[in-house]
């Protein structure tokens, strides 16, 4: 016997959930997502979200509320009688009426392992902090901040070369399948919560403008997980002269080293970095407006001679 659904999700992160949950013959009674966006030009139409694209490829009713507080959409979201409601990547906050708006609650996707890196951006934070691990969950949402008890985890490694969009995509893979099989024991009566620790708690603050800069005083293990926690968005980067003008360039690839020099010098032809400690040698960068290259095609258009300086 099916669920009856609603889905609440909105970025690619969340659409193999959505599209697992179909396949698994579940009941979509509706799909909630963030409202489309304006196109980058005007007079361009609106853009839909990776979730509200996937939805109607499927058939299913897409609704798109500006907020989950008011009466009236609440009263909406009681009248589709759900069974569950599965929420992943949403980005509106969920109001008590609607947390206890389904006969069975709702369950959360979250992409760590709780409680470290409750909040907005799990996964870029585990890699900027150098964690060397990381997980799915599935937990049954209650009224606070990724709080709620956890009903099953998949764990995942994160390698020292790996990337937040290389990890991005693995977890939400692993993501798909684990909800898929929360799903069957919620049906089956057999899905067990457990609470919390109280220790370990850690939050993942929305990556900031302000600290996508690089900063080659630090060490360049750091640095390193840095620029892999921001690659391929929003993008670590630094501003260097090239043929005479200030320009930015983002890092989206590096290897740490063990030269020495002094932090921001560029230390060989292969645009190897001193930092604080050690040195990172850059693999893929972009130019603002370019496309992204490998390290030996953007000197061919963009030299950066030995004992210049970056950052």
């Amino acid at each position: 016997m099916a669920l009856r659904v609603i889905f609440m999700g909105t970025p690619e992160f969340a659409a193999p959930t959505l599209a697992a949950l179909a396949r698994e013959g579940h009941d979509i009674a509706c799909v909630y997502t963030r409202a489309p966006k304006p196109g980058g030009r005007r007079g361009l139409a609106t853009i839909k979200s990776p979730v509200h694209q996937q939805a109607e490829l499927l058939g299913f009713q897409v609704r798109t509320p500006r907020s989950l507080r008011g009466d009236e959409e609440q009263d909406a979201f009681r009248a589709l009688k759900a069974d569950v409601a599965i929420v992943v990547a949403y980005g509106l906050i969920l109001p008590r009426p609607v947390l206890e708006g389904t006969r069975l609650g709702c369950y959360n996707g979250h992409a760590s392992l709780l409680p470290r890196w409750r909040g907005a951006a799990p996964i870029q934070r585990a890699i900027m902090a150098g964690d060397r691990e990381t997980g799915m969950m599935v937990m049954k949402m209650d009224e606070g901040l990724d709080t709620g008890p956890v009903a099953m985890t998949r764990k995942v490694a994160i390698g020292e070369n790996t990337t937040a969009g290389e990890l991005h995509d693995v977890l939400m893979l692993h993501g798909a399948t684990l909800i898929v099989e929360a799903m069957r024991r919620l049906e089956a009566g057999d899905l067990p919560l457990a609470p919390q620790a109280s220790e370990g708690v850690t939050y993942a603050d929305k990556i900031a403008k302000d600290e996508t800069r690089i900063d080659f005083t630090r060490p360049a293990e750091a640095v390193h997980d840095h620029i892999r926690g921001l690659s391929p968005f929003p993008g670590a980067w630094f501003e260097t002269e090239l043929a005479g003008r200030l320009e930015r360039v983002k890092v989206l690839g590096s290897e740490k080293r063990q030269e020495t020099g002094g932090p921001g010098q560029v230390l060989d032809e292969s645009l190897t970095i001193a930092c604080g400690a050690g040195a990172i040698r850059l693999t893929r960068l972009q130019k603002a407006g370019g496309k992204p290259l490998a390290a030996a095609e953007f000197l061919r258009g963009n030299p950066l001679v030995a004992g210049s300086k970056v950052g």
